[in-house]
This record gives C-alpha cells, sequence and structure tokens, in this order.
C-alpha cells in the first residue's frame, strides 16, 4: 500500500488525527514493546547475556515511559543497546515535508510549517522517516556547546530573509530539536559540561527548548536516553545531580558472567568467517573457550585496573588476530584449512595491550608481560594442568573433568 503524500490524503488514511495528535513517541515505543512481549522472540537482537538482568530493567523503564541511562564500563554494548531502541519505532512516520524538525502535520511547532498549512492546506506535501532516521546519537566531549544541542540564531539568516532576530525563521536548530518525535542518546553523559547538561533541564521536565533567551519555545516530543561509565565520574567529570533526579531510570550494565555467554558474544561479533566455504576456517571450541577466559582472567587481575575495567572487545580482537595467524600460515604452507593453535594466541598479543589499563605495578611489569601471563593462566584454567596426552576432548571441543581424566 502506497503511503500518503498529501495532508488530505493522510486525513483518510490509517495515520489518523487521533493518533497522532495523542501518541507520542514514548507511548509509541511502549505501545510495539508491549506487542513483542507477546511474542516468542528477543527484545533485541543481537544482544547477549543480559535476559535476566539488563534487559527486563530497560523494559519496565519503557513501560514507564521513562528517560534513562545506562551504566557500566566500557564494552559493556551500551551503545548497541540504545541503538536498538529504533527496532520499537513504527516502520514509517509521516511529517511536513522539508521541516527540519520532522513537525507533526496536525500540529506544527514551528511558524514555517504552520504558514504551509495556511497556505496549501491538504495540498501540504508529506513525507516519511524510517526508525533509523529517528534516532539521533551524540558522543559528549567538553567541546559540545548549547548551539550543538539545543541551537542558535543566526543573524545571516536574519539578515537575508528581513526578519528580525526573535524571529523563529533565524533559528538554526541543534540536534535536539532534530530529533524531535524520535529517540536522542547523549553517549559519556559525564563528559558533558555541566553548563550544557543544565540546558537538558527543561526538555526533560517541562517537554520545550527556549533558545538563545529569545521567546522561542519548542515543545518537543522526544525520549531521551544516555549512557555513561562510571569511571568518567570522577576522571572526566560527572552528571549532575539535577540532571540525574531528572532521569526516569538508572540501568547497570554488566561483563558476561559465564563463559559460554562471553563466548557466544565473540562468536557473534569477531570476523572470522572470511571465505564463502565455512569449512575453510575450523575453530575449535577450546580455542575459543581459552581467548574468552583471557578476559575473565585479566579482570581479575591486581596488576590491571578495576575500575576501567576489561572491554568485551578485547576477546573480539584476540579471536580475529588468533584466526588471522592460522590464516597467515595457510597462505605460507599452501594449507587449504585455516586451523587455529593455542600458539596462535601469543601471536594476538598486540590486541590485548591496548584493552587493558594497568595499575602502577603493572606498568612496571610491563603489559606484554601480562599479557602473556594471561594467556598462560586462561589456558591452564580450560586445561586443567592436564598434559597433552590425557586431554579426552569430545567433538564439540568439551573438557573432562579433572577427577575424571587419565593420568
Amino acid at each position: 500500500m502506497s503511503l500518503p503524500r498529501t495532508l488530505g490524503e493522510l486525513r483518510q488514511s490509517p495515520f489518523s488525527e487521533s493518533v497522532l495528535k495523542t501518541r507520542h513517541v514514548k507511548d509509541e515505543l511502549r505501545d510495539n514493546l508491549a506487542k513483542r512481549l507477546r511474542q516468542p522472540c528477543p527484545i533485541f537482537a543481537g544482544i547477549v547475556g543480559y535476559d535476566d538482568t539488563v534487559v527486563p530493567q530497560i523494559v519496565n523503564a519503557i513501560l514507564s515511559r521513562h528517560n534513562f541511562i545506562l551504566l557500566g564500563l566500557r564494552g559493556q554494548a551500551k551503545s548497541r543497546i540504545l541503538r536498538a531502541l529504533t527496532t520499537l519505532l513504527d516502520p514509517a512516520m509521516p511529517y511536513i515535508a522539508g521541516c527540519e524538525i520532522h513537525d507533526n502535520p496536525y500540529e506544527p511547532i514551528c511558524r514555517r510549517c504552520r504558514d504551509e498549512i495556511e497556505k496549501r492546506g491538504d495540498a501540504t506535501p508529506i513525507a516519511y522517516l524510517t526508525p533509523e532516521e529517528r534516532y539521533v546519537e551524540k558522543l559528549a566531549t567538553p567541546d559540545v556547546t548549547i548551539a550543538d544541542l539545543i541551537g542558535d540564531i543566526d543573524p545571516i539568516k536574519a539578515a537575508r530573509g528581513g526578519h528580525e532576530l526573535s524571529s523563529e525563521f533565524t533559528v538554526h536548530y541543534g540536534l535536539l530539536p532534530r530529533a524531535n518525535r524520535g529517540i536522542f542518546a547523549i553517549n559519556e553523559l559525564p563528559d558533558l559540561a555541566g553548563k550544557i547538561q543544565v540546558g537538558l533541564f527543561n526538555i526533560m521536565q517541562e517537554g520545550d527548548v527556549q533558545i538563545k533567551g529569545y521567546p522561542i519555545r519548542l515543545p518537543l516530543d522526544v525520549a531521551l536516553v544516555f549512557s555513561a561509565n562510571p569511571e568518567d565520574y570522577t576522571a572526566r567529570g560527572k552528571i549532575i545531580t539535577p540532571l540525574k533526579d531528572r532521569i526516569g531510570s538508572e540501568i547497570t550494565t554488566h561483563y558476561p558472567k559465564e563463559l559460554q555467554t562471553a563466548v557466544e558474544i565473540t562468536k557473534q561479533e569477531a570476523w572470522t568467517d572470511r571465505y564463502a566455504e565455512d569449512e575453510l576456517v575450523l575453530v575449535a571450541d577450546f580455542i575459543r573457550e581459552v581467548v574468552e577466559q583471557i578476559a575473565f582472567e585479566a579482570r581479575d587481575d591486581n596488576h590491571v585496573d578495576k575500575h576501567s575495567g576489561v572491554s568485551q572487545r578485547l576477546p573480539i580482537t584476540v579471536m580475529e588476530s588468533v584466526v588471522s595467524n592460522a590464516e597467515r600460515r595457510s597462505l605460507l604452507t599452501g594449507d587449504e584449512t585455516i586451523v587455529p593453535r593455542i600458539a596462535d594466541i601469543y601471536a594476538a598479543i598486540p590486541s590485548m595491550t591496548g584493552k587493558m589499563e594497568l595499575e602502577y605495578e603493572g606498568e612496571q611489569l610491563g603489559a606484554n608481560k601480562i599479557a602473556r601471563e594471561l594467556i598462560k593462566r586462561a589456558a591452564g584454567e580450560i586445561f586443567g594442568g592436564a598434559a597433552p596426552a590425557a586431554w579426552p576432548w569430545s567433538p564439540g571441543g568439551r573438557r573432562v573433568d579433572a577427577t575424571t581424566r587419565p593420568a
């Protein structure tokens, strides 16, 4: 079915005035989430290990129509979760064509759109946004300004159009107004200067923004979501208390708690299927387990900074390097099949050292030495200290319990 292209056609379509006027973006997220909960499918495809912890909390926040923040160390899929929220938006959202802030055709808030409807009536052109186009993301940095987020008065527009500075026609909209009727995400919120965080108060409390002190108020319809690393609260900045008070839900993420969960994440993310024929790259399960165990060992190591964490990107990049070293060997020897070995993990040390923040003693020892020790401990944990001749590996690569392994 073709989508309506004019305001008159829109009035006769399922996008009725009563629905679009009363159904805000948080209602839309809530409704579509409720439908998905009734179906036997994952809430967020590709998010592994959070089914019983983080995902239920996010579901509760959306059902409550809350703005929320994800708190967690690096490499805990915070940004991926925020981007996955677009799957809860409608396939198409109508807006007045040409509008920078994607105005509701039935309830326009900007002067240009109101004038357009007054001039053209039912012939006003309508355009549509996809779910991905309704997601706006900004990485917070200390140099972000109010103009970047909210907007500013453009004197050049005023001069060219002959408008007064207080006219809406002189506004250059920032990222937040451009996210109207969508989701606006700010990553690493503590990095945002305190006075800029203050600029978010009004949109979270009253639902509108004021630009440059002029009487131009925009009642925006936007779902605000944030991410932050708890370590950043003291290292680079903090979330000011009044802003935290206005965030509906604070959800804490975590690293995989079980080895097999971590293996599944790396299988999903690591680039190991490099050829059309899957059988050309054969990675044994015990290789995958050793790679994941390295991250578990690093998170418990006293030489590694616990507050900084060890990103889940470490086993992902290590696995890619392990396969690459095996691939290099097969190219040199003419082997048709790429089969990583334990020795290949040592070749992946450059993929480890940059992903661990070391304590003072660790710095003295050196990242390379610590990486080698982590590999040694990880292999010992997975193999249980058995000699190669005593490895009764099953086809799936599962190790036998030490008490039943032959001497």
